[in-house]
């Protein structure tokens, strides 16, 4: 679970979003017209040697001040610093060495972090000696690439999954459920974890989580053994405003991948923002167990109905994952703050919950019995039979006569038969057909 993240940096037109358009290539993870990640191209997947990474764009930002060139570099570099494993810095071999570029090699040393030094737009082999200045930001040995010809790549690659090994991205340890609480500056994530742990506390340690400015706070409890991971990376009021909630939302989504239970939290007053929507709908594009939690509901008026028209409202805008489990609690009071833990493992539990092959298909066969599927120009789908492959989440394959022959409404209708059969309330659950022949 999890994978390691790597930003680009650069100042404006050395090259970033080219690098970044040419590893992210057809692997992108942003789909039109489903919810989830942001659509403006900062956050991507990719792959090399066989080993998957996250990469960041960190380009693009705006700012309010008169250095606008200084002021863009060291935001993207901060940024890079608070969220990413490995840094890739790229410079411009055509235009050469800059002040710019010494200002940003100092801060990207003090990280401590990993650094791979690309030097870009070396488009022949006869400019290959442009790099050798920039020996001087004391960063290493330059790589040399072409992000537009795509030349070197696989070299600049070579450096940079190199570093992976000394990241802890193991998570084979079963017993401990991993959880992500997600949500806007100020809804009360911190308040809300340090409720738990004050008030469950039966083992209590800390452990250092992925992203090198947040610890990870693991708890054992009468439900299980739980590590509760605090997305409440970048707090500080900034002059980049935009740029600061994209990537708030960057640090949502990398621990988004490396949890079992996604916890949303949501400020009652403020209701559902279009961020909250994003992220969790990313986590539902992973088939992630999801939790909704509406906080500060203590400074809601209400009276006996409040309730049920809040959690209607909130079901309607997030209609796209109906199976989500939501609690109303206050954690400054402590307003059922117990149930948390104890609904996140019933979460957990569905998440990996196994049917054997013989109940599974007695339910799929009485499902076709009660509808067959839809007639596709003159064939139908024909289903043979289903089985489990996996959890975390539940993965069923159906091996049918022809893939292409499934509508989209009949595969609804499976998924909420095998819900309504097995109960699988709080998780995604993933379905793949297959030719029966494959």
């Amino acid at each position: 679970m999890g994978k390691p993240v790597v930003a680009i940096v650069g100042r404006p037109n050395v090259g970033k979003s080219t690098l970044f358009n040419r590893l992210a290539g057809e692997r992108i993870s942003i789909v039109e017209d489903t919810p989830g990640v942001t659509r403006d191209r900062i956050y991507a997947e990719s792959e090399w040697v066989g080993k998957p990474f996250t990469i960041i764009d960190t380009g693009g930002i705006e700012t309010k001040t008169n250095d606008v060139i200084f002021s863009q570099m060291r935001t993207q570099a901060e940024i890079a610093i608070a969220t990413s494993d490995v840094i890739m810095f790229i410079v411009d071999g055509k235009q050469g060495l800059t002040d710019s570029d010494h200002e940003v090699a100092l801060m990207l040393r003090k990280s401590k972090k990993p650094i791979v030094l690309v030097v870009n737009k070396i488009d022949k082999l006869d400019e290959e000696g442009n790099a050798y200045e920039f020996y001087n930001l004391g960063l290493g040995t330059p790589n040399t690439i072409s992000a537009s010809q795509g030349l070197g790549i696989g070299d600049m690659l070579d450096e940079v999954v190199k570093h992976f090994d000394d990241l802890d991205y193991d998570y084979e340890d079963d017993d401990k459920i991993r959880v992500a609480v997600i949500g806007k500056p100020n809804v009360g994530k911190s308040s809300l974890i340090n409720k738990i742990l004050g008030e469950e506390r039966n083992i209590v340690s800390n452990i250092p989580g992925t992203t090198r400015d947040a610890v990870d706070s693991y708890i054992e409890t009468d439900e299980g053994k739980f590590i509760l991971i605090d997305t409440a990376g970048i707090r500080r009021k900034s002059k980049v405003k935009e740029a600061i909630e994209k990537y708030s939302v960057i640090r949502s989504l990398t621990a988004l991948d490396k949890a079992d239970v996604c916890v949303l939290l949501i400020d009652a007053v403020e209701g559902l923002t279009e961020q909250d929507a994003r992220i969790i709908g990313y986590a539902h594009e992973k088939n992630k167990a999801i939790m909704i939690i509406v906080n500060k509901w203590d400074l809601i008026e209400k009276d006996y109905r409040t309730l049920d028209i809040y959690k209607k409202q909130l079901s309607q805008r997030l209609d796209f994952m109906p199976y989500a489990k939501y609690l109303f609690i206050s954690a400054k009071t402590g307003q059922r703050v117990h149930k948390v833990l104890k609904i996140v493992k019933e979460c957990y539990d569905n998440y990996s919950k196994r049917i054997s092959t013989g109940i599974l298909n007695d339910v799929i066969n009485r499902a076709i019995l009660m509808k067959e599927p839809p007639v596709i120009g003159t064939r139908r789908l024909k289903i043979y039979y289903a089985t489990q492959v996996g959890i975390k989440p539940p993965t069923f394959v159906f091996f049918v006569n022809s893939p292409e022959l499934l509508h989209f409404s009949y595969r609804r209708y499976l998924e909420n038969q095998l819900r309504s059969s097995f109960g699988f309330e709080g998780t995604g659950i993933k379905l793949i057909f297959r030719e029966r022949n494959e």
